[in-house]
């Protein structure tokens, strides 16, 4: 069985810091690409970062700069630090398999605010 865990979110300030991180298991991790995904209050899923298999990572626009990806392959853990948070941050931060988060865990809720 498929499993993904996510855990390291909360509430932060605006231009505080968290690291995010997923664990995965039942899967080949070290050999796949992982992707992390959010979802913003009242929006759709929307792709963060994806990082391959042997740990290159990929940003989009509002991530680049602000956000690392990077991963542990020896543990199946992949990690999310985020950086010079903002308030359109906030968001549950799901890991997932495919870009569009259709295999997703749980989720971890980044909430950032005063």
């Amino acid at each position: 069985e498929v499993q993904l865990v996510e855990s390291g979110g909360g509430l932060v300030q605006p231009g505080g810091s968290l690291r995010l991180s997923c664990t995965a298991s039942g899967f080949s991790f070290s050999t796949s690409p992982m992707y992390w995904v959010r979802q913003a209050p009242g929006k759709g899923l929307e792709w963060v970062s994806q990082i391959t298999s042997n740990g290159t990572p990929y940003y989009s626009n509002f991530a680049r700069g602000r956000f690392t990806a990077s991963r542990d392959n020896a543990k199946n853990t992949m990690y999310l630090d985020l950086w010079s948070l903002k308030a359109e941050d906030t968001a549950m931060y799901y890991c997932a398999r495919d870009i569009s988060g259709t295999s997703r865990g749980q989720g971890t809720q980044v909430t950032v605010s005063s």
